[in-house]
């Protein structure tokens, strides 16, 4: 969908821009498939902040969807009505099923109202349709992918996104995925063809510090502008170099070049190569 400028009635607005949102339906949420979600803010079960920046935001009703769709084999589904969600970039697809229930599923690009999905071990291949990754031909766009079989989609779900079948090899499928990362899934895995929708979503800017406090996040303070006593870069006059060889994290760790990744875990095997680093525009 395409994304709208704001006109500059105040500076704040100048830059700020919003998605279009003409092409959704224009209806409720299905009540049967919402409930409430509380928001943790980044708190552990004792109540102490272990992720940083996180708090406040709009309260959202969450939308119940299927990353499965496993238990409607062969049954054809009916798109009623492409929805917003506020608790994920893509947008969301109300199916109807032959058999009366209703269920959402991720929208790909290009799906309308009144357009029909199914899902299947071998199915056509069109936008929508989900189906074992062996039966899927080398080249296509597919999202919403299973890396544990019978687990359901965990993988490539944000708009705009899409990884591609590369090739089969054994019980094994290549998957080059969005990061550049190429990776091996079981053929036996299930994925849906296409792309996410929403591809615009990465053109959207926020504007304001505001629209980030709506999101449910909070602003971050530069180490160096504390004092010395709350971080590692602070103190002196102004906003002095940090003074150390590398920058370090609040609790005085290297905070650049450090691998995060688990070493020695056993899906280790299954990368063939490691995502690719993205080029800073100079």
């Amino acid at each position: 969908m395409p994304v709208i400028q704001q006109k500059p009635t105040s500076n704040a607005r100048r830059q700020m821009s919003i998605a279009d949102f003409s092409l959704l339906t224009k209806k409720r949420p299905e009540r049967a498939l919402t409930k409430g979600k509380q928001r943790i803010s980044g708190r552990n079960n004792m109540g102490r902040v272990t992720v940083r920046h996180r708090g406040g935001g709009h309260k959202r009703l969450y939308r119940e969807i299927d990353f499965k769709q496993t238990d409607k084999h062969g049954i054809v589904g009916r798109i009623a009505a492409i929805e917003y969600d506020p608790n994920r970039s893509a947008y969301i697809a109300l199916v109807h099923y032959m058999d009366g229930e209703k269920r959402y599923i991720l929208a790909p690009e290009g799906m309308k109202a009144g357009d029909e999905i199914v899902c299947g071990e071998r199915t056509k291949v069109k936008p929508g349709n989900r189906m074992k990754l062996e039966h899927v031909p080398v080249g296509y766009r597919i999202y919403n992918i299973e890396i544990q079989i019978g687990q359901g989609g965990k993988i490539v779900r944000s708009a705009g996104t899409s990884a591609v079948l590369v090739g089969l090899d054994g019980p094994f499928a290549l998957i080059e995925l969005p990061s550049g990362e190429m990776r091996k899934v079981r053929s036996a895995c299930y994925a849906t063809i296409g792309t996410v929708g929403n591809v615009d979503h990465h053109l959207i800017t926020i504007g304001k510090a505001g629209r980030n406090r709506w999101l449910g996040k909070k602003p971050e303070v530069l180490g160096k502008s504390m004092n010395a006593v709350d971080h590692p870069h602070g103190g002196g006059e102004g906003h002095s170099p940090i003074g150390l060889k590398y920058p370090k994290t609040p609790w005085g760790k290297h905070a650049l070049g450090v691998k995060t990744r688990r070493p020695h875990r056993k899906s280790d095997r299954l990368i063939i190569r490691r995502r690719l680093k993205k080029k800073k525009n100079k």
